[in-house]
């Protein structure tokens, strides 16, 4: 389809080198996590390291919501992010620079930022004695079995809790890397341009099938464990949403037809989501799980497409904040849940209502992240690569962008 039948986007040239608004996406996708993980704390009935005495079974709903596509824009943008880095990176390099990126932040994470969370967890189950000291003796060299159900993944001796988003994205960006031949292939490129052909409706229906056939056949077995090998459900919707944003990468046909079907795709989202709402409520029992699958994947799929549609309308821009969150994103990612339970640990005796505590929480952790990114990861240069960063500050923006944790900087 001729590209003149969409609206020019109004970014000058020398602009569109570097997709804005893939980064902007990025952070707001991460601070929307920040969030979520801080209502954890509150929401009724929903396991979580630790549970507030205000929890509230009203914010089931929205969280549920939210859930059904906050980790899925975050995978498909990391997709982007993997097709422009392949133009110019073969095999090899990719796994080289993704796995320096990706697994030395994992690694440092679970031995240094994450065993806080764990502790905190079992000394509420009162499994785990007080002492974070004589914890970590234990913790660290995995020398003695924890009792079961101490805290989340004790049965492995040691856990990556939150930064389990490290190790899958390693292994996706793994597959295609070493997968690269048959994608650059005929068959290949002639199913990427079938994707990026999808034109009106299509585009707003036929992506949701696989994950709708996959939430049907993989959802009532593998319920979500995030431990990587016993996962089958969230992978195949997290690598097919992950594929669709390899596909999609710098091509402009499909991205300015998801800005021209933006107010389609939100008022579908919305039409979807109540019809959800009403099967899982109203007709819980008697609507037929095929129904639920297709409803639940359709309005995944048109929430991400509206986010991808409106941002490409709206936030393609280089706003003056992106260069600092880009920089920024991935530290704050690895340190925000520790620092939500480190928050929760301090005001929680204090007993400030359902009102104030959560507001100091949040204010807590976003000022942390801040103050520990600013001031002390980013200017030590031996602590830039053990949070995702280039041991050196760049000076001048990357031209390619910076979409998810993959192109960190």
């Amino acid at each position: 389809m001729p590209t003149d039948r969409f609206p020019r986007n109004p970014v000058p040239p020398a602009a569109e080198a570097r997709r804005h608004d893939i980064d902007a996406l990025r952070a707001l996708a991460f601070l929307l996590v920040i969030v979520y993980h801080v209502a954890m704390y509150y929401v009724a009935d929903w396991p979580w390291h630790l549970k507030s005495p205000h929890a509230a079974e009203w914010l089931q709903w929205p969280m549920r919501l939210l859930n059904l596509w906050r980790m899925d824009l975050v995978f498909l943008i990391s997709g982007v992010s993997l097709a422009f880095l392949s133009r110019h990176q073969g095999t090899a390099a990719l796994l080289r620079g993704r796995g320096l990126r990706l697994m030395l932040p994992l690694a440092f994470g679970m031995a240094v930022v994450v065993p806080y969370q764990a502790y905190a967890e079992g000394v509420a189950h009162g499994l785990v004695a007080p002492g974070f000291g004589a914890f970590l003796a234990r913790y660290l060299p995995m020398s003695q079995p924890w009792p079961k159900g101490a805290f989340a993944g004790a049965e492995f001796g040691i856990t990556w809790n939150h930064l389990w988003y490290l190790p899958y994205l390693f292994v996706y960006t793994a597959a295609v890397a070493l997968s690269l031949p048959l994608w650059r292939s005929g068959p290949g490129q002639a199913l990427r341009r079938a994707f990026n052909g999808l034109r009106g409706g299509w585009l707003l229906l036929l992506p949701a099938l696989p994950l709708a056939a996959f939430t049907l056949l993989l959802a009532p077995h593998y319920p979500p464990t995030h431990d990587l090998v016993r996962d089958p459900f969230l992978h195949s919707i997290y690598f097919t949403v992950f594929l669709y944003g390899y596909w999609m990468g710098a091509d402009s046909g499909i991205w300015r037809e998801l800005e021209r079907l933006r107010r389609v795709s939100l008022a579908l989202a919305v039409a979807v989501v109540g019809a959800y709402i009403a099967a899982r409520t109203l007709g819980a029992g008697r609507v037929p799980d095929e129904v639920n699958a297709v409803l639940r994947s359709l309005y995944l799929w048109t929430a991400v497409a509206t986010l991808l549609g409106h941002g490409h309308r709206h936030l393609n821009r280089p706003w003056p904040w992106l260069r600092w969150a880009n920089a920024s994103v991935y530290p704050w990612y690895m340190l925000h849940q520790t620092l939500i339970v480190l928050a929760i640990a301090w005001l929680a005796p204090l007993a400030l209502g359902p009102v104030l505590e959560p507001a100091l929480i949040l204010a807590a952790t976003l000022g942390g992240c801040w103050l520990l990114n600013d001031a002390l990861i980013r200017r030590v240069r031996w602590l830039r690569p053990l949070f995702g960063l280039p041991m050196h500050e760049k000076q001048a923006p990357q031209r390619a962008p910076a979409a998810a944790l993959t192109a960190a900087r």
